[in-house]
């Protein structure tokens, strides 16, 4: 059957250059899940970070802890404004020579026009490199069996460092990447794959996007897809849940993206006061909708709002198989799950997961 393209659907979505589906959204959702599917994640935005001082450089300007990073190794960053708001978010993996950056579709001339900018005497030239490398994923809790059907592997799962509590002692984190993700050389391909949480990213030549399909020769899995799972996972997108003044506590990337303890960064003086109170003051929820009044899902923004008031918004909406409509969502922190009155997201009525 052939795929049918967001674009079709919505033009201004930013994932307009992505499959949505090829067929059948549930049975993909349910293969992500339980299986290994791969996902054609080929119109996100790739930068190219070569140069000898560029995880010192990176390491200077960004959330994560990067000096001493080992080839063969992915993590996560921020760059955040002065006031601590989020501004850019990408997942990294380093091959040894350059440092990949992939995020989110368009938003890699913002982040290339800000490096550019920070480049003064320091060994390294950044450029994008959407046009040459593309981004594929492999999602399933039979991950590691596709690599090896690819000739890698066995790669570690994610290494996660737990985030310490408010007023920890100096010394408590250690000085590496709060998340550390393996990755290896792509065999035939000249490509890179990334082991990440719930499957693994393969940064490949644009050129070679069909050959690898075929090699991985796994099911194909669309966006609506990708993206349900992601929400039942309550993982955050970068201009899904996320808006000019997210701080990255509210949204749980302080674990994922934030060194605690490394060196001055900007914004890293809101990081620490943040964290250090221990309360932010917004947060990442998991809001069921009824879907009674409406089968339509709510756009990413659209308010949350309670007794007559908005109490933050909605991010990514979406159908998945097993739970129905659901949305990630961004609220005040005082707003609970058992605190009575009720939710509305537009015309339907929202309950937050208790979990």
């Amino acid at each position: 059957m052939s795929p049918i393209s967001v674009a079709s659907i919505d033009p201004s979505s930013i994932d307009a250059g992505a499959v949505a589906h090829y067929g059948d959204p549930s049975r993909e959702q349910k293969i992500l899940d339980t299986e290994a599917g791969l996902v054609d994640r080929s119109h996100r935005d790739v930068l190219a970070v070569p140069g000898v001082d560029r995880l010192t450089w990176l390491h200077s300007l960004t959330t994560q802890h990067l000096t001493g990073l080992p080839p063969m190794t992915g993590s996560e960053l921020l760059v955040l404004s002065p006031h601590g708001h989020v501004e850019h978010h990408a997942v990294l993996v380093d091959d040894g020579t350059a440092t990949w950056l992939d995020l989110e579709p368009g938003a890699g001339a913002g982040l290339l026009t800000f490096l550019s900018r920070m480049i003064f005497m320091t060994r390294v030239d950044p450029a994008d490199a959407t046009a040459d490398r593309a981004v594929l994923s492999i999602v399933g809790p039979r991950t590691d069996e596709a690599l090896r059907a690819l000739g890698v592997g066995p790669l570690a799962p994610a290494d996660v460092v737990p985030v310490p509590p408010a007023k920890f002692a100096t010394g408590i984190v250690p000085p590496r990447p709060t998340a550390k993700y393996a990755a290896a050389a792509l065999p035939g391909f000249d490509g890179l794959v990334r082991r990440v949480e719930g499957g693994a990213d393969l940064l490949v030549p644009r050129a070679a996007v069909p050959d690898v399909i075929a090699a991985a020769a796994l099911p194909p899995a669309g966006i609506w897809a990708y993206e349900a799972v992601r929400v039942a996972a309550r993982r955050p997108r970068f201009g899904f849940e996320t808006d000019h003044k997210t701080l990255a506590a509210e949204v749980g990337w302080t674990a994922q993206a934030v060194h605690l303890e490394k060196g001055c960064y900007r914004g890293q003086e809101t990081v620490s006061r943040v964290h250090h109170l221990g309360r932010p003051p917004r947060k990442l929820v998991l809001l069921h909708l009824d879907g009674i009044a409406t089968d339509e899902l709510p756009a990413p923004h659209t308010e949350v709002v309670k007794d007559g008031r908005a109490v933050g918004f909605v991010g990514t909406a979406v159908r998945h198989y097993e739970l129905g409509q659901i949305a990630l969502a961004v609220v005040r922190q005082n707003v609970k799950p058992d605190d009575g009155g009720q939710l509305q997201v537009g015309p339907s009525t929202a309950a937050i997961d208790p979990l």
